[in-house]
């Protein structure tokens, strides 16, 4: 119900970028240039400096911007409580993922959860665990849901899971046949390593680190930006590489895969993030609650 041209504003002011702030609301750059324009001479004061491509607040443009986000979030919260009264469970979920979990957790949860609440609408956005922060603190995400816990001050984060990092190989391979597999002897093997800025390269990184191997140190014979191409290419017994034991599932029960814990074991926790002064519905708080006891489920399970 708030002013559309008050949204507009946000995003852009959020964003610090016309071009970025069309693509979050999917409309063209002129169109939100005009909603700007129209905002503007309503307050008769200019609400952005633009200059050599960049823009940034003007002191009217502060201050619209703390009502803004007052107006914004009250108008979100009574939506929110008045379609709680109604007593039906429904209306749109804005879901963010890091990788791992859009691609090999969240599903299976989605349509469980959309087969008790029919009327609920989910819609899921996948990207790094930075990116999906950053969309739920500007509130164009309800819940995000990541592999590391959130440092940003707005949002508040809620672990829901553990996540065991693996060794993968072939079923073949030397450590296919053992119970754990020491850091120190995965030096000299060949590696297929996640791509540079992947969560789940810097969370072994760190953790060879702790365990006195640098990552440097590692045999990387390749470098791939899916989790698939990796476990493809594993398959052939080219290398071994470390993923997340839930991506591994189903080539360890079809025998194609072999997964081998680490020793020191490598556990990292699942968090749910949302933005701590967002009121938060009904909805939101039954799936979080019904997607934390399925996610604990699943990883015991994996």
């Amino acid at each position: 119900m708030a002013d559309r041209r008050l949204q507009v504003f946000y995003t852009v002011a959020r964003q610090m970028s016309f071009t970025k702030a069309a693509e979050q609301l999917f409309m063209t750059q002129p169109a939100v240039t005009f909603q700007i324009k129209q905002l503007e001479e309503q307050f008769n004061a200019r609400l952005f400096e633009r200059s050599h491509g960049k823009i940034a607040l003007t002191p009217a443009g502060q201050m619209v911007m703390s009502y803004a986000e007052r107006i914004l979030g009250l108008s979100e919260e009574m939506e929110t409580r008045v379609a709680d009264l109604t007593g039906a469970m429904g209306g749109p979920l804005l879901l963010g993922a890091s990788l791992t979990i859009a691609e090999y957790i969240l599903p299976r949860i989605l349509g469980e959860f959309k087969a008790q609440h029919p009327q609920v609408h989910a819609h899921m956005t996948v990207g790094n665990s930075e990116m999906i922060e950053m969309r739920v603190a500007d509130h164009t995400l309800d819940l995000g849901l990541i592999e590391t816990p959130s440092h940003l001050p707005g949002l508040r984060t809620e672990v829901c899971c553990e996540d065991e990092l693996v060794v993968i190989c072939a079923p073949d391979h030397k450590f296919a046949k053992t119970r754990s597999v020491k850091p120190q002897e995965i030096v000299g093997e060949p590696y297929i390593s996640r791509e540079t800025g992947s969560g789940t390269r810097e969370f072994a990184d760190q953790y060879l680190r702790r365990c006195k191997v640098m990552p440097e140190d590692l045999n990387i014979v390749m470098e791939l930006g899916s989790l698939e191409a990796i476990k493809g290419v594993v398959e052939t017994g080219l290398g071994i590489s470390i993923v997340s034991r839930a991506t591994a599932t189903k080539e360890r029960k079809l025998g194609s895969l072999a997964t081998v814990p680490l020793e020191p074991r490598l556990i990292r926790t699942l968090s749910f993030v949302h933005a701590k002064e967002k009121f938060r519905s009904r909805l939101l708080a039954t799936f979080v609650e019904f997607a934390t006891s399925r996610m604990k489920a699943l990883s015991g399970a994996a």
